[in-house]
């Protein structure tokens, strides 16, 4: 391994690229505010020639499921008026909310893995980052009222339909919205007459903190309350979904000695929107911690980075139609009549 001696300090060449990068981008920040249009570079993956072709397949594959899962998710539900209840309508909810999460991070990486595209405008930027973020709060909102749900389900059974109307469940889909985009819109309001210095953001995708990095000027304000709104929805969420998951178990224990049914229902309730959680959570703490080991690679850190917009959208489709009879049963059922379908289509046409 090559070494360089810089006064007295020993560098491997892969220190010095490092190195090299870092004194590069402080280089560019020095420098006097840009003007509008800015241009943007993302860095992207770190890989040698020929292999983004097979990353660029890897991650079209990733997009594919997604595609699909939540697609198939939504149309089931859509069609089939028997779904047409509470659990199912939130369901939907959520998978838009995948699909909104990996389709503004995983085209853009794409377009980088096939043709090398790293430049995006400011004003795109911003898009892919307001969206990234509020993929990430409406995730949590739309769990919270989906807790809810499941909490009058179980705890409130004779009073479901009279609590859960029609009007207040769109009331809580829409207000799980509301919060998300209000909270991330604020935290977006900061960017304004921030001077900005740097083009190159060291990620895959953009982000409110990627941004303001290159910016001239300190940005505390935008620090704190990014960091105050991060906790404080986490923690509201996780109480109230705490809560409405240990009344639901509680419930469950109590009754369930004179009706042993009662436990599978619970289970049944409580397992897919516990699993989405726990898998959501998982890949946003592995985004966090990546970032606390320097000696990581970047294209390690990055990898983790995409996770939170693969990994949720992959197996929330999978989680609820693995563990969901009724939409299990709708799937089956729709697939098993376009299959019926086609042939006798194909049968007429030839008669004719």
């Amino acid at each position: 391994m090559v070494k360089l001696h810089l006064s007295f300090i020993e560098f491997t060449t892969e220190e010095t690229v490092v190195i090299y990068r870092a004194v590069q981008l402080w280089m560019e920040n020095q420098t006097t505010p840009l003007k509008q249009p800015i241009v943007f570079d993302l860095e992207g993956f770190d890989v040698q020639p020929g292999n983004g072709t097979f990353l660029f397949l890897l991650a079209l594959l990733a997009y594919i499921v997604v595609l699909l899962g939540n697609g198939v998710v939504i149309c089931v539900i859509m069609t089939d008026r028997n779904l047409h209840r509470p659990m199912f309508v939130i369901i939907c909810h959520l998978m838009v909310c995948d699909l909104l999460g990996a389709t503004m991070v995983l085209p853009r990486l794409m377009m980088n893995l096939l043709m090398g595209i790293k430049k995006i405008a400011y004003i795109p930027a911003i898009a892919q980052a307001f969206c990234a973020h509020t993929y990430g709060a409406a995730m949590l909102t739309i769990l919270s009222v989906m807790a809810y749900d499941r909490y009058i389900a179980v705890c409130e059974p004779l009073r479901y339909l009279s609590i859960m109307t029609s009007a207040r469940l769109h009331c809580c889909c829409t207000l799980a919205w509301i919060v998300a985009l209000l909270l991330i819109a604020v935290l977006f309001s900061f960017h304004m007459n921030v001077p900005l210095c740097g083009r190159t953001i060291n990620q895959l995708y953009c982000s409110n903190r990627g941004i303001l990095n290159l910016a001239c000027i300190p940005t505390p304000i935008s620090n704190i309350y990014g960091l105050a709104m991060t906790w404080s929805l986490s923690t509201v969420t996780f109480i109230l979904i705490a809560f409405s998951y240990i009344r639901i178990l509680s419930v469950a224990i109590k009754q369930g000695r004179t009706e042993s049914s009662l436990h599978i229902k619970a289970f049944q309730t409580c397992a897919p929107h516990i699993v989405v959680y726990v898998l959501f959570q998982m890949a946003s703490l592995i985004v966090i911690v990546s970032q606390r080991f320097p000696s990581l690679s970047q294209n390690i850190k990055k990898f983790f980075s995409i996770l939170i917009f693969i990994i949720p959208p992959i197996m929330n489709p999978i989680v609820y139609g693995l563990v969901s009879k009724d939409l299990r049963v709708s799937f089956i059922k729709h697939f098993s009549n376009r299959l019926t379908i086609l042939p006798s289509r194909a049968v007429a046409g030839v008669i004719r």
